[in-house]
């Protein structure tokens, strides 16, 4: 069995801040990369930064420099810390990671956390 949990998600005023925390517990051999997604109302699920195994990351340009994405190996933890919240930011945030329950050779398969609620209010 294998889960990710999100949390920290909550209703923050326009210009505030949130770090929402991802942890995946169970059979894990190897955590490949992890990566946070968002779904607003009416709108198509979108990636919001990742992480690949040698730590590289990237960032949605409309996150970018307001947004980082982190990880704790140790933990198998990967976070999300989230300043100058806009209105436009608020979505279910997803966390999803590419793993192995085998080996570090695979077979990898995406899991994804239930979601966390992110408003913005402004």
């Amino acid at each position: 069995q294998v889960q990710l949990v999100e949390s920290g998600g909550g209703l923050v005023q326009a210009g505030g801040s949130l770090r929402l925390s991802c942890a995946a517990s169970g059979s894990i051999a190897t955590i490949n990369s992890a990566g946070w997604y968002r779904q607003a109302p009416g709108k198509q699920r979108e990636l919001v930064a990742d992480i690949d195994s040698g730590g590289r990351k990237h960032h949605a340009n409309s996150v970018q420099g307001r947004f980082v994405i982190s990880r704790d190996t140790a933990k198998n933890t990967v976070y999300l810390q989230m300043n100058s919240l806009k209105p436009e930011d608020t979505a279910v945030y997803y966390c999803k990671a590419l793993l192995s329950t085998v080996s570090s050779l695979g077979p990898f398969y995406d899991y994804w956390g239930q979601g966390t609620q992110v408003t913005v209010s402004s």
